[in-house]
């Protein structure tokens, strides 16, 4: 994945309130942050999790700055996600092309094995950056499909075949060949880019020096049921889930759109707070 373009990600709760009470992984009991996104297509209440205090301390930092009002969701897939936060869409004309602009920060991955890409959760975008460090505004939320056994099992395979890139690229012996696709990426050589590449990514399929990743079973249960988007799991950070207005999400999600996935009319996020 090249730009933010490219990456691009719930149970139902038929109760919600301003905060909720959740176990940590050190079994202290926190409220969670609610966040209210207001959009055109009416109000969406998210929680933040407390297990991924970095993005949820950098997205309240921005909702206080008002960082997200009036910006688009500007890559909707239905039955995968909407995607928004690109400050570039807030002027945005027609045709304009979106998905590239950020603040010029990232936040750190946090990748917690009980977060997972469940329909509704709120996820970090990011580019292909080693580190899988997260984009510091540009965020989805998750619409999915309901899977089958059988497709849970080509997710897991997707899922492990990123791993195998990003373990790749990170194994100090492979330091020169990565380096050299970088130099033909600060030096726009696409035809060399290509072929180094498309040999690292040949070379990545044959990886095995890490754990590989297996759905947990009561993932896989919810993937089944409610839906979401498994090949995502343990490469993209999830930090928070929608609570109340997953209608909305649903409706975004079905706008008709352009061949580089912008809705054809704008879906605008009107305002995005913090919850007292």
């Amino acid at each position: 994945m090249k730009t933010l373009k490219t990456t691009l990600f719930l149970s139902f709760l038929t109760l919600w309130s301003c905060t909720t009470k959740t176990e940590t992984s050190g079994d202290i009991s926190e409220e969670r942050t609610s966040i209210e996104m207001v959009t055109d297509k009416g109000t969406i209440i998210i929680e933040l999790y407390n297990e991924t205090p970095k993005h949820r301390d950098n997205f309240i930092k921005l909702a206080n700055e008002s960082a997200f009002d009036s910006l688009l969701f500007h890559r909707v897939i239905e039955s995968f996600m909407i995607q928004g936060g690109d400050p570039d869409s807030r002027f945005a004309q027609p045709g304009d092309t979106l998905g590239n602009g950020d603040r010029p920060y990232k936040v750190d991955a946090e990748f917690h094995p009980d977060l997972f890409h469940k329909k509704g959760v709120l996820a970090a975008a990011r580019d292909g950056n080693l580190e899988r460090a997260s984009s510091s505004m540009q965020f989805y939320i998750v619409k999915g499909k309901v899977y089958t056994d059988s497709l849970l099992v080509v997710a897991e395979g997707r899922i492990n075949g990123w791993l195998a890139d990003h373990y790749f690229k990170n194994d100090p012996a492979n330091k020169p060949l990565v380096d050299s696709l970088q130099k033909a990426i600060d030096n726009k050589n696409r035809d060399q880019y290509t072929v180094i590449n498309d040999s690292i990514r040949s070379l990545a399929k044959k990886y095995e020096n890490f754990d590989k990743y297996a759905i947990p079973e009561p993932h896989r249960e919810v993937y089944k049921s409610i839906g979401g988007t498994p090949h995502l799991d343990q490469n993209y950070t999830v930090y928070g889930e929608v609570v109340k207005g997953l209608g909305i999400v649903d409706s975004i999600a079905a706008e008709e759109t352009d061949k580089l996935d912008r809705p054809v009319m704008d879906v605008r996020i009107l305002s995005v707070r913090v919850v007292e």
